[in-house]
């Protein structure tokens, strides 16, 4: 099976930038779409950004305009471009896809922690 690794995560003040990578082991972002999902401190997991395999990209409204999702299929990685930080972003961030081998599943990385500031 597939393995996720994000990274890039870190402390930062509201207003600032951070950039998050999710790298996998094998060459599997150019078949699936893949996601990026949130989840603050005492709440559920929601969808933050996907990207499909013909780099359609979709955010969740209280990103839009401040976060890009982008895809480098030669090195197997995915990226989420964080600007304009505000302390609501707070959370883990995990990387997401759903790949297919005798059976579809979901692959999801251990989460990166990105900590904003006021």
């Amino acid at each position: 099976q597939v393995q996720l690794v994000e990274s890039g995560g870190g402390l930062v003040q509201a207003g600032g930038s951070l950039r998050l990578s999710c790298a996998a082991s094998r060459s599997i972002f150019s078949i699936y779409t893949v996601g990026w999902y949130r989840q603050g401190p005492g709440k559920q997991r929601d969808l933050v950004a996907t990207i499909t395999t013909g780099g359609v990209t979709n955010y969740a409204d209280s990103v839009k305009g401040r976060f890009t999702i982008s895809r480098d299929n030669a090195k197997n990685t995915v990226y989420l471009q964080m600007n304009s930080l505000k302390p609501e972003d707070t959370g883990v961030y995990f990387c997401y896809t759903r790949p297919y081998n005798n059976g579809w599943y979901d692959a999801w990385g251990q989460g990166t922690q990105v900590t904003v500031s006021s």
